[in-house]
């Protein structure tokens, strides 16, 4: 990997001018926009739905990916893919055969990732790593934005970095929960190659230099490695 992606999390932007929102990062060099889909019972928070991803399409033409933190993420697939996803990213936690649903997504025309909470271990995707595109290690509790950074799920990474490097092709690694210019160097460092980043960019006072200082950050703690 020569480069980090860096994906706006538009979960903690300005819901009254998305449009602006988002087409601010996507002159900043935002390579997609991360969307927090949230239904109240997998997580303890409401987000939106795919009519406000259709509504939001238009406005950009930066892939969107779809984080789906929903109890019943196999009945809403389509419509997110109706509304201009490019691609979804679902939990292993979840109750339905998600090893299946991925099969199915990809089916349609999307692109699949998996995701894992803090405390669920590698082990349960390992099997079937290699049937994803992303990888999704989440840094906090998945919910809210702006928690506060968990350092212990560094060795995670480490680990599923090691673990990617022994599959015919690279998964990208994302990284997700309080990622910031301080915290980026430590992800990066441990095998991240892609940063999903909300509050440090919308919720600073200059969204575009805060972008800037992550990606320089992240750029830094590449060169480190190579």
């Amino acid at each position: 990997m020569n480069r980090i992606e860096i994906r706006p999390s538009i979960l903690s932007s300005d819901f009254s001018r998305l449009a602006e929102e988002i087409q601010l990062v996507e002159k900043a060099g935002a390579d997609g926009i991360h969307l927090d889909i949230m239904d109240g019972h997998f997580v303890p928070n409401i987000s939106f739905g795919p009519s406000l991803v259709h509504s939001i399409r238009k406005v950009t033409q930066l892939p969107f990916w779809a984080h789906l933190m929903i109890e019943k993420p196999g009945d809403y697939v389509e419509a997110f893919r109706d509304a201009g996803v490019n691609g979804i990213t679902i939990h292993c936690e979840i109750d339905e055969d998600w090893v299946e649903l991925a099969d199915r997504i990809r089916g349609l025309g999307m692109g699949v990732g998996i995701t894992l909470n803090p405390e669920t271990p590698l082990r349960k995707i390992e099997p079937v790593l290699d049937r994803f595109e992303r990888v999704l290690v989440m840094t906090v509790h998945p919910g809210f934005g702006g928690q506060a950074f968990m350092g212990e799920v560094l060795e995670k990474i480490r680990a599923l970095s090691r673990m990617a490097f022994s599959l015919p092709h690279l998964p990208i690694v994302e990284v997700d929960g309080g990622i910031d210019e301080v915290t980026t160097p430590l992800v990066v460092e441990a095998g991240a190659t892609c940063l999903i980043v909300g509050a440090a960019i919308y919720q600073a006072p200059d969204p575009v230099l805060a972008f800037q200082k992550i990606k320089v950050a992240a750029e830094q703690a590449l060169q480190k490695q190579q």
